[in-house]
């Protein structure tokens, strides 16, 4: 019921309402847009399902279901004109973001809006990870060997225990023949995305679209 209300608060006081949705949620990089938006004073970036809070904007993550009730889900049950028109986008990984300022600032600001980090668990890849034979490096072949450095040879159990048959040679891991940690379009598990961030693969963009 609080959701309900605050979203049907906001389409009184807002004058411009946005259906976004998040690819490779990161609370982390919400801050960039905390900063962005916080105009008028400091704002709390709080976990999916709750309410995010600036003096001239708000947004509502989770619960397409109850957001929905309140924009209305047809004609005849809108709250405002034309906001059942929104409805039909709040499916997914959605949220509803509230704010005064002119449309044109916001669609180029989350246009140019994209952060890289690490794949998790369940993601798809978005690229083929090779590791070459011979001394394993810091970053798995992904430079030249001149610029990099071996990878500290204390991490070669753990190597071991990601089933990479990797061995340890006069202090250096080493591996016999190259290892693919993951194709293009694999369904990671922990395995695979433990060893990327362990090579310093980040694959995974955040960004945020605009629905509506």
């Amino acid at each position: 019921l609080r959701l309900f209300a605050n979203v049907r608060e906001c389409l009184d006081q807002y004058q411009y309402c946005f259906v976004f949705s998040v690819e490779n949620m990161r609370n982390t990089y919400l801050k960039d847009v905390r900063t962005e938006f916080s105009d008028s004073r400091s704002v709390s970036f709080l976990r999916i399902k709750r309410m995010v809070l600036t003096g001239n904007h708000r947004v509502f993550f989770g619960k397409t279901k109850v957001m929905a009730k309140a924009l209305g889900t047809s004609p005849e049950d809108e709250y405002q004109s034309s906001t059942h028109l929104l409805s039909k986008f709040l499916v997914g990984n959605v949220g509803l973001f509230f704010t005064n300022r002119e449309p044109s600032a916001i669609t180029e600001y989350f246009s140019n809006f994209s952060k890289t980090d690490f794949a998790r668990a369940g993601t798809e890849a978005t690229r083929e990870f090779v590791v070459p034979a011979g001394v394993v490096y810091s970053m798995g072949g992904e430079i030249a060997a001149e610029d990099d450095l071996p990878m500290a040879h204390s991490l070669e159990p753990e190597l071991r225990k990601l089933n990479m048959p990797t061995s340890l040679m006069k202090g250096k891991i080493t591996l016999e023949n190259t290892y693919t940690v993951c194709k293009e379009g694999d369904v990671l598990d922990s395995r695979q995305t433990r060893l990327l961030k362990l090579f310093g693969v980040a694959t995974a963009d955040f960004t945020i679209q605009l629905l509506a």
